[in-house]
Protein backbone atom coordinates (compact mmCIF):
# COMPACT_ATOMS: atom_id res chain seq x y z
CA UNK A 1 0.00 0.00 0.00
CA UNK A 2 1.67 3.37 -1.24
CA UNK A 3 -0.59 5.79 -0.28
CA UNK A 4 -2.78 6.53 3.07
CA UNK A 5 -6.86 5.66 3.22
CA UNK A 6 -9.39 7.74 1.81
CA UNK A 7 -13.12 7.89 2.18
CA UNK A 8 -16.14 9.67 -0.11
CA UNK A 9 -19.03 11.14 1.05
CA UNK A 10 -21.80 8.12 1.54
CA UNK A 11 -19.10 5.47 2.13
CA UNK A 12 -18.28 3.84 5.50
CA UNK A 13 -15.29 1.91 4.59
CA UNK A 14 -11.75 2.79 3.23
CA UNK A 15 -10.37 2.50 -0.54
CA UNK A 16 -7.37 3.50 -1.86
CA UNK A 17 -5.15 4.19 -5.10
CA UNK A 18 -2.10 2.75 -5.46
CA UNK A 19 -0.53 4.31 -7.98
CA UNK A 20 -1.55 6.64 -11.43
CA UNK A 21 0.71 4.86 -13.14
CA UNK A 22 -1.79 1.53 -12.77
CA UNK A 23 -4.80 3.50 -11.97
CA UNK A 24 -6.94 0.51 -10.13
CA UNK A 25 -8.86 1.33 -7.21
CA UNK A 26 -8.04 -0.89 -4.56
CA UNK A 27 -10.25 -1.65 -1.19
CA UNK A 28 -11.27 -4.73 0.96
CA UNK A 29 -14.19 -7.17 -0.40
CA UNK A 30 -15.32 -9.04 3.19
CA UNK A 31 -11.60 -9.19 4.23
CA UNK A 32 -9.61 -10.10 0.76
CA UNK A 33 -7.61 -7.04 -0.81
CA UNK A 34 -8.92 -6.50 -4.34
CA UNK A 35 -7.63 -4.61 -6.99
CA UNK A 36 -10.64 -3.17 -9.36
CA UNK A 37 -9.05 -2.41 -13.13
CA UNK A 38 -9.59 0.37 -15.22
CA UNK A 39 -10.06 -1.86 -17.76
CA UNK A 40 -13.37 -3.44 -15.65
CA UNK A 41 -11.55 -6.85 -14.59
CA UNK A 42 -10.85 -7.94 -11.18
CA UNK A 43 -7.55 -8.95 -9.75
CA UNK A 44 -6.87 -10.96 -6.46
CA UNK A 45 -3.52 -10.88 -6.31
CA UNK A 46 -3.17 -13.03 -3.42
CA UNK A 47 -4.80 -15.65 -5.59
CA UNK A 48 -3.36 -15.18 -8.51
CA UNK A 49 -6.49 -15.02 -10.06
CA UNK A 50 -8.04 -12.55 -13.15
CA UNK A 51 -11.55 -11.92 -13.29
CA UNK A 52 -14.02 -10.84 -16.08
CA UNK A 53 -17.59 -10.92 -16.24
CA UNK A 54 -20.40 -10.53 -18.70
CA UNK A 55 -18.18 -10.52 -22.47
CA UNK A 56 -21.17 -11.49 -24.19
CA UNK A 57 -18.92 -12.67 -27.49
CA UNK A 58 -20.36 -12.40 -30.50
CA UNK A 59 -23.31 -10.43 -29.66
CA UNK A 60 -22.75 -8.39 -32.75
CA UNK A 61 -23.02 -11.36 -34.70
CA UNK A 62 -26.39 -12.11 -32.79
CA UNK A 63 -27.82 -8.97 -33.20
CA UNK A 64 -27.04 -9.01 -37.07
CA UNK A 65 -28.64 -12.93 -37.45
CA UNK A 66 -32.03 -10.93 -36.40
CA UNK A 67 -31.35 -8.09 -38.76
CA UNK A 68 -29.71 -5.47 -36.87
CA UNK A 69 -26.58 -4.56 -38.26
CA UNK A 70 -23.95 -3.80 -36.53
CA UNK A 71 -20.01 -3.63 -36.63
CA UNK A 72 -18.86 -7.12 -36.06
CA UNK A 73 -15.89 -6.75 -34.21
CA UNK A 74 -17.01 -6.87 -30.39
CA UNK A 75 -15.67 -10.26 -29.94
CA UNK A 76 -11.89 -8.98 -31.64
CA UNK A 77 -12.00 -5.64 -29.79
CA UNK A 78 -13.31 -7.25 -26.25
CA UNK A 79 -10.48 -10.40 -26.36
CA UNK A 80 -8.05 -7.44 -26.97
CA UNK A 81 -8.47 -5.78 -24.12
CA UNK A 82 -8.36 -9.24 -22.14
CA UNK A 83 -5.01 -10.00 -23.52
CA UNK A 84 -3.49 -6.85 -22.68
CA UNK A 85 -4.58 -7.38 -18.71
CA UNK A 86 -3.37 -11.00 -18.92
CA UNK A 87 0.03 -9.46 -20.45
CA UNK A 88 0.29 -7.08 -17.34
CA UNK A 89 -0.56 -9.02 -14.60
CA UNK A 90 0.30 -12.93 -15.63
CA UNK A 91 -2.54 -14.60 -13.70
CA UNK A 92 -2.33 -17.59 -12.33
CA UNK A 93 -6.23 -18.31 -13.05
CA UNK A 94 -8.20 -16.48 -15.32
CA UNK A 95 -11.95 -16.20 -14.21
CA UNK A 96 -14.41 -15.86 -16.84
CA UNK A 97 -17.38 -14.97 -14.52
CA UNK A 98 -20.46 -16.11 -16.46
CA UNK A 99 -22.12 -14.84 -19.68
CA UNK A 100 -18.97 -15.05 -21.51
CA UNK A 101 -20.77 -15.98 -24.48
CA UNK A 102 -24.04 -14.37 -25.38
CA UNK A 103 -26.13 -16.95 -26.60
CA UNK A 104 -25.87 -20.95 -26.88
CA UNK A 105 -24.49 -20.83 -30.38
CA UNK A 106 -21.79 -17.96 -30.01
CA UNK A 107 -18.74 -20.39 -30.04
CA UNK A 108 -19.60 -21.50 -33.34
CA UNK A 109 -20.07 -18.17 -34.75
CA UNK A 110 -16.89 -17.10 -33.73
CA UNK A 111 -14.00 -16.85 -36.31
CA UNK A 112 -11.19 -19.31 -36.38
CA UNK A 113 -8.71 -16.90 -35.21
CA UNK A 114 -11.14 -15.52 -32.53
CA UNK A 115 -11.70 -18.62 -30.75
CA UNK A 116 -7.44 -19.58 -30.81
CA UNK A 117 -6.88 -16.68 -28.68
CA UNK A 118 -9.46 -17.46 -26.92
CA UNK A 119 -8.35 -20.82 -26.51
CA UNK A 120 -4.93 -19.51 -26.31
CA UNK A 121 -5.33 -17.42 -22.89
CA UNK A 122 -5.04 -20.94 -20.86
CA UNK A 123 -1.28 -21.00 -22.20
CA UNK A 124 0.16 -21.17 -18.41
CA UNK A 125 -2.88 -20.89 -16.43
CA UNK A 126 -6.26 -22.39 -15.58
CA UNK A 127 -9.51 -21.55 -17.05
CA UNK A 128 -12.27 -21.41 -15.26
CA UNK A 129 -16.41 -20.81 -16.67
CA UNK A 130 -18.42 -19.81 -14.17
CA UNK A 131 -21.75 -20.24 -15.98
CA UNK A 132 -24.35 -17.54 -16.16
CA UNK A 133 -28.00 -17.28 -17.74
CA UNK A 134 -26.57 -16.50 -21.50
CA UNK A 135 -23.84 -19.59 -21.44
CA UNK A 136 -25.90 -21.94 -18.86
CA UNK A 137 -23.55 -24.78 -20.53
CA UNK A 138 -20.48 -23.43 -20.73
CA UNK A 139 -17.97 -23.54 -23.72
CA UNK A 140 -17.94 -26.95 -25.55
CA UNK A 141 -14.60 -26.71 -27.54
CA UNK A 142 -12.16 -24.49 -25.39
CA UNK A 143 -9.86 -25.41 -22.79
CA UNK A 144 -10.20 -25.13 -18.88
CA UNK A 145 -13.50 -26.14 -15.98
CA UNK A 146 -16.79 -25.25 -16.12
CA UNK A 147 -18.22 -24.88 -12.87
CA UNK A 148 -21.82 -22.54 -11.18
CA UNK A 149 -19.37 -21.17 -9.10
CA UNK A 150 -16.24 -20.49 -7.15
CA UNK A 151 -14.98 -20.30 -3.33
CA UNK A 152 -11.61 -18.42 -3.29
CA UNK A 153 -10.76 -18.49 0.38
CA UNK A 154 -13.80 -16.39 1.52
CA UNK A 155 -15.27 -15.60 -1.30
CA UNK A 156 -17.74 -17.12 -3.41
CA UNK A 157 -17.64 -16.24 -7.13
CA UNK A 158 -21.04 -16.73 -9.25
CA UNK A 159 -22.84 -15.11 -12.53
CA UNK A 160 -26.28 -13.43 -10.78
CA UNK A 161 -26.32 -12.17 -7.30
CA UNK A 162 -28.17 -14.09 -4.76
CA UNK A 163 -31.30 -12.13 -3.00
CA UNK A 164 -30.19 -9.84 -0.27
CA UNK A 165 -26.69 -9.05 1.57
CA UNK A 166 -24.26 -11.61 0.90
CA UNK A 167 -20.96 -11.22 2.69
CA UNK A 168 -17.93 -12.50 0.20
CA UNK A 169 -20.25 -12.56 -2.66
CA UNK A 170 -18.34 -11.35 -6.32
CA UNK A 171 -21.07 -11.68 -8.92
CA UNK A 172 -21.72 -9.88 -12.77
CA UNK A 173 -24.83 -10.43 -14.50
CA UNK A 174 -26.50 -6.71 -13.03
CA UNK A 175 -23.79 -4.84 -15.77
CA UNK A 176 -23.84 -2.08 -13.38
CA UNK A 177 -23.11 1.58 -14.34
CA UNK A 178 -22.82 4.90 -12.79
CA UNK A 179 -24.30 8.27 -13.83
CA UNK A 180 -22.89 11.55 -12.18
CA UNK A 181 -24.07 15.01 -12.81
CA UNK A 182 -21.91 18.41 -12.55
CA UNK A 183 -22.94 21.94 -13.94
CA UNK A 184 -20.96 20.62 -17.23
CA UNK A 185 -23.14 17.91 -18.01
CA UNK A 186 -24.15 14.03 -17.16
CA UNK A 187 -21.25 11.50 -17.12
CA UNK A 188 -22.30 7.72 -17.24
CA UNK A 189 -19.34 5.17 -16.84
CA UNK A 190 -19.62 1.32 -16.02
CA UNK A 191 -18.82 0.65 -12.91
CA UNK A 192 -18.10 -2.01 -10.04
CA UNK A 193 -20.44 -1.76 -6.79
CA UNK A 194 -19.33 -2.18 -3.59
CA UNK A 195 -20.08 -1.77 -0.24
CA UNK A 196 -17.19 -3.43 0.91
CA UNK A 197 -18.99 -6.86 1.30
CA UNK A 198 -20.19 -7.77 -1.71
CA UNK A 199 -18.50 -6.57 -4.82
CA UNK A 200 -20.47 -6.33 -8.51
CA UNK A 201 -18.16 -6.27 -11.33
CA UNK A 202 -18.90 -3.79 -14.60
CA UNK A 203 -19.40 -5.92 -17.97
CA UNK A 204 -16.44 -6.06 -19.97
CA UNK A 205 -17.72 -7.00 -22.97
CA UNK A 206 -17.36 -4.04 -25.61
CA UNK A 207 -21.18 -4.16 -26.71
CA UNK A 208 -22.34 -4.77 -23.24
CA UNK A 209 -23.95 -1.97 -22.07
CA UNK A 210 -24.61 -1.33 -18.23
CA UNK A 211 -27.80 -0.41 -15.83
CA UNK A 212 -27.66 2.48 -13.84
CA UNK A 213 -26.65 1.33 -10.20
CA UNK A 214 -29.99 3.21 -8.62
CA UNK A 215 -32.08 1.22 -10.47
CA UNK A 216 -34.77 -0.82 -8.58
CA UNK A 217 -32.59 -4.17 -9.93
CA UNK A 218 -29.52 -3.28 -7.33
CA UNK A 219 -32.09 -3.01 -4.18
CA UNK A 220 -31.57 -4.81 -1.33
CA UNK A 221 -28.79 -6.28 -2.34
CA UNK A 222 -26.03 -4.12 -0.14
CA UNK A 223 -25.82 -3.74 3.85
CA UNK A 224 -24.97 -0.15 3.61
CA UNK A 225 -25.30 2.73 0.33
CA UNK A 226 -22.66 1.36 -2.10
CA UNK A 227 -19.47 2.89 -3.62
CA UNK A 228 -19.35 2.99 -7.67
CA UNK A 229 -15.72 2.38 -9.12
CA UNK A 230 -16.54 4.19 -12.40
CA UNK A 231 -14.23 3.08 -15.20
CA UNK A 232 -12.45 6.06 -16.70
CA UNK A 233 -10.15 6.02 -19.32
CA UNK A 234 -6.84 5.19 -17.31
CA UNK A 235 -8.31 5.27 -13.45
CA UNK A 236 -10.81 4.04 -11.47
CA UNK A 237 -12.57 6.73 -10.17
CA UNK A 238 -14.42 6.07 -6.71
CA UNK A 239 -18.25 7.94 -6.86
CA UNK A 240 -20.05 7.75 -2.94
CA UNK A 241 -23.56 6.84 -3.14
CA UNK A 242 -24.52 10.67 -2.57
CA UNK A 243 -22.83 12.20 -6.02
CA UNK A 244 -24.36 9.13 -8.07
CA UNK A 245 -27.62 10.05 -10.15
CA UNK A 246 -30.59 7.61 -11.38
CA UNK A 247 -31.76 7.90 -14.61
Amino acid sequence: MNAPFSQVSGTSFAYEFVSAACGSLHLSVAGAEAALRPSGALWLQAHGALVVADLHLEKGSSYARRGQMLPPYDTRETLGRLEAEVARLAPRVLVFLGDTFHDGAAEERMETADAARLGGLALGRDLIWVVGNHDADGPRGLPGETVAELALADLTLRHEPRPGVQAGEVCGHLHPAAKVRSPRGAVRRRCFATDGERLILPAFGAYAGGLNVRDTAFAGLFARPPLAGALGRDRVHAVGWRSLAGD
